[in-house]
């Protein structure tokens, strides 16, 4: 299941969880609905706040858009509109204006049995137009690290939720940058991002002032796998109030960390994911999460054939030298063969001229003799042993003629 799965079930405040984590920035929660059998039966209930829980917007007009009508109902002083009488099944959706900002819902079918709450969050304008100070931001305690394997990668989504506390914007002393793990590839911002995030590379940045409230950023990226475990490390400028991390699992995947307290099996449409849990975490303390269990090919098969390819062209190699070095010595050969044969027609002319007495002509024709059937049998030629011997006769004819 895709990663929009794992986020609609995180968001929507899994049970398994919920009793974790920090309430999550309004904004961030803005137009999610939410079952509730706290209403009556075919009941939509509509909140209306700008920015913060405490601050309800009351009097104002909400729209639900149904089929093809819209329904209008006014928010009470809680900030909540009702609606009601609208066939079951039908899909809807929430809408409102604030101070020029359109805000609408996710569209859900209306309800038969139980009720639907949701909240429609207008921007703090007053808030976030303060001067900047310096100070302090965290990621906040609805912040997840999620994996997902797929057959030769493994996917990690970052979804931090950076808070400020304060009612003003704020700049942090220590810039928010990092890295992501180490051999990470496709860095990239997901949409619904902040604006104020940017990648270069597998570089990081979320640029300040941060305002009130929380910021959020979702960056993912790819790391290849070449074995089933894969290990690794995650270092955040900023405290991390709770880690919370959730893998998809296929087949046997595990997921192991030092800073695990807790984790369990969830099911989401279909799927099972490890949902676990740790404490808080310093900023630049290392995260180091290790999944095994990862489905992976194996790299043998392209190592056995890059050994091949090595192994034939080094023989191609050898092969070629071997041939140039065999046709530079029969060269040598055959040119020591027509010298020791020039040599033996030499002293024949010498020895019949008298320049060359017997005895030394006898021992200079034996060794020439040697030498040439010497080189005849280097050179692997069957006649070499047949011409030396003609030449020998001929020189011994030679001798007794005169």
């Amino acid at each position: 299941m895709s990663f929009l799965c794992v986020l609609g079930v995180l968001r929507g405040g899994e049970a398994i969880l919920s009793a974790q984590f920090q309430m999550p920035d309004p904004k961030q929660m803005s137009g999610i609905p939410r079952p509730v059998d706290d209403l009556p039966d075919a009941t939509v209930s509509v909140r209306l706040i700008r920015g913060q829980l405490s601050n309800n917007i009351s009097g104002h007009d909400v729209q639900l858009l149904a089929g093809g009508k819209t329904v209008t109902a006014k928010t009470n002083q809680d900030g909540r509109a009702e609606f009601k009488g609208i066939a079951p099944g039908t899909n809807v959706k929430a809408a409102a204006d604030v101070d020029g900002e359109h805000l609408e819902s996710q569209e859900f079918p209306f309800p038969g049995k139980g009720g639907i709450r949701l909240m429609l969050v207008a921007t703090d304008k007053a808030a976030a137009s303060k001067p900047a100070v310096t100070g302090e931001v965290h990621i906040g305690g609805q912040s997840r690290i999620v994996m997902q394997p797929t057959d030769e990668t493994l996917q990690i989504f970052y979804l931090l939720m950076i808070s400020n506390g304060q009612s003003v914007p704020v700049n942090p002393a220590t810039p928010f940058v990092f890295d992501m793990p180490a051999g990470a590839t496709g860095t990239s911002l997901l949409e619904g991002s902040s604006p104020l995030a940017s990648v270069n590379g597998a570089h990081v940045t979320v640029s300040g002032p941060f305002p009130p409230g929380q910021t959020f950023v979702q960056v993912a990226c790819e790391l290849p796998v070449d074995s089933g475990t894969m290990d690794i490390v995650q270092r955040f400028p900023s405290p991390v109030d709770e880690l919370a991390v959730v893998v998809k699992k296929i087949g046997d995947t595990k997921l192991a960390s030092p800073l695990i307290k807790a984790q369990q099996d969830m099911a989401a449409d279909g799927e099972v994911y490890i949902a676990a849990t740790g404490p808080a975490v310093p900023a630049g303390q290392p995260i180091m999460l290790t999944v095994s269990g990862l489905p992976h090919h194996s790299a043998a098969p392209q190592w056995i054939a890059l050994t091949l390819a090595v192994i034939i062209i080094a023989l191609g190699v050898w092969a070629a030298t071997r041939h140039q070095d065999e046709t530079a010595e029969r060269k040598r050969l055959v040119a020591r063969r027509e010298k020791l044969l020039n040599d033996l027609v030499r002293i024949e002319s010498d020895r019949r001229s008298g320049r060359l007495d017997a005895p030394r002509y006898a021992a200079r024709r034996a060794e020439l003799v040697a030498a040439l059937e010497g080189v005849y049998g280097e050179l692997d030629d069957d006649t070499g042993v047949e011409l030396a011997q003609t030449a020998s006769g001929f020189a011994q004819r030679t001798s007794a003629h005169a």
